[in-house]
């Protein structure tokens, strides 16, 4: 029997997978992520905490499973995206906390600049060029808007507001990652992103497979401190024998989104993919074709393994698991798993609708103003009122970025894969097939993220051979057909949500 090694940090959890030659859990070993929140909008991650908890959840699976370390053939990394940090090139000393990409610290920046006339000018010169050469890469120009969750405005007030940072980083002595790069120098000491890491960072072009030099012109980001973008297989070096024990070979580390869509075995164009975990994060393959920038949508490397480029589209909300955390944590709930239960004791919501819009709205809506909360509470509402309310309400925000998938691309879908915490709901998964029309296939397993660095770490390695292969050992837990006739009988429920968004935009 042969084992590889995976591991995944998230936004909610870190958890490392030991699995066997059959991709069957030998170990699985996780912790929670604990965030930090200084100052309202901010959210951190201590990474002296980070490392240590990588260290131990990883150590943990590999002692729980009793498999030797020296066995353990790779190991498959997938982290969270834009969550970034900067540390000094020789110590290894960071400046400040990993600014996660929930941070909020840069709004301002955002707002400025994308009112700026440096933006404007840039999206009308790239409206004359595309009318011109109608280059794709252009459109997206003509397009473009900063925001939050990427690293590019979060980077530069950093730059700003940490003494000595802008010094250092001038002079090639400070670097920057997201949580992918900075454990790679880790275990390593290589300063490298893979391309679907780079490509969701804001600060690089997926049309020319490079940072974006006009990015780095104008907002004033030295290159010295750029990582090197790699493939996202290969070889990414061994983990030290004082870390784990053995040397561990790294031969994947990729964006956890990307490698959902890999694990859940979306590897065609036109395949499609829903991962309800902190956010909700749709994405299409779109095969060997960059797509354009849109309102809703966002075009992204999903990942490169040497001259064979595969792109995805994405749209995302990012409050999704959050809301049910929200909910527990408010005592509305005990345990997530009551909310299915709650939702289905009652025949609607009473008239109630609820915002998920805790870290405002994006596409295709695109208002980090909004606001989150219910609307048309009355006398009459109940707790499961409530509860079904925001359960609909994250498959209503889905839908919103689903249109726009239709809208954007030419493919034909006939069934959406899922994954994460909230896919285990039956009452959402049954609502999002019945309003979007598709067959919803959930996996046994809701951690696509770990298949997916797994199953590419296994063919680098050799443990597998091809892609069949490795999606035969793929298991399908539950599909859920459409109702047409609940779908016709929510469109009127999905008008008055859609109102209520009104009340709830531009509030801040």
């Amino acid at each position: 029997m042969r084992y590889l090694a995976a591991l995944d940090v998230g936004t909610t959890t870190i958890r490392c997978h030991v699995l066997d030659e059959a991709a069957n859990n030998v170990s699985v070993c996780s912790e929670k992520m604990e965030l930090l929140y200084p100052k309202p909008g901010y959210v951190e991650i201590d990474p002296d905490w980070l490392w240590d908890t990588v260290v131990r959840v990883t150590k943990q699976a590999i002692e729980e499973s009793g498999v030797d370390p020296s066995k353990i053939e790779t190991l498959g990394i997938s982290t969270q995206r834009c969550s970034v940090i900067t540390w000094n090139r020789e110590s290894g000393k960071h400046y400040h906390n990993f600014v996660t990409w929930k941070d909020l610290r840069a709004d301002s920046l955002v707002k400025s600049w994308n009112s700026s006339l440096t933006m404007q000018g840039l999206r009308l010169g790239s409206r004359l060029l595309y009318s011109i050469s109608r280059s794709k890469r252009f459109q997206a120009g003509s397009v473009l808007r900063l925001m939050n969750n990427q690293i590019t405005l979060r980077l530069l007030w950093a730059l700003e507001n940490v003494e000595g940072l802008r010094a250092a980083a001038t002079n090639g002595t400070a670097i920057f990652g997201g949580v992918d790069c900075w454990l790679l120098y880790k275990l390593t000491g290589q300063h490298i992103t893979d391309v679907a890491s780079a490509s969701a960072s804001g600060l690089f072009d997926p049309y020319t497979m490079s940072w974006a030099g006009w990015a780095q012109h104008i907002f004033n980001l030295p290159g010295k401190m750029f990582p090197k973008v790699v493939d996202t297989v290969g070889n990414f070096g061994h983990t030290s024998t004082t870390v784990f024990g053995a040397k561990i070979p790294i031969s994947c580390s990729m964006a956890d989104q990307a490698a959902s869509l890999f694990g859940s075995g979306c590897i065609k164009p036109g395949d499609l993919k829903l991962t309800m975990g902190t956010g909700s994060f749709i994405n299409v393959n779109s095969g060997s074709n960059v797509h354009a920038l849109s309102a809703g949508l966002y075009p992204l490397v999903g990942w490169r393994m040497g001259s064979k480029i595969s792109y995805v589209l994405e749209g995302l909300s990012n409050d999704n698991g959050a809301v049910i955390e929200w909910a527990k944590s408010s005592e509305l709930i005990e345990d997530p798993l009551d909310t299915c239960v709650l939702a289905n004791s009652v025949k609607d919501t009473d008239g109630v609708y609820f915002i998920p819009a805790f870290s405002g709205l994006q596409g295709p809506i695109s208002d980090e103003n909004a606001a989150a909360g219910f609307i048309g509470v009355k006398p009459t509402t109940q707790k499961a009122h409530l509860i079904r309310s925001m359960l609909e309400s994250l498959v209503f925000r889905v839908l919103l970025i689903y249109e726009c998938v239709q809208r954007e691309t030419k493919y034909s879908f006939k069934e959406i894969k899922v994954d994460g915490g909230v896919s285990k709901n039956d009452f959402t998964m049954q609502l999002l097939a019945d309003l979007t029309g598709l067959e919803v296939e959930r996996s046994t397993s809701s951690e696509m993220s770990i298949l997916g660095v797994a199953f590419l770490a296994g063919l680098q390695q050799g443990i597998w051979k091809n892609k069949e292969d490795i999606f035969k050992l793929r298991q399908v837990d539950k599909i859920f057909y459409p109702n047409k006739e609940r779908q016709a009988a929510y469109e009127p429920v999905i008008k008055e949500w859609r109102r209520a968004i009104e009340r709830f935009t531009n509030w801040y």
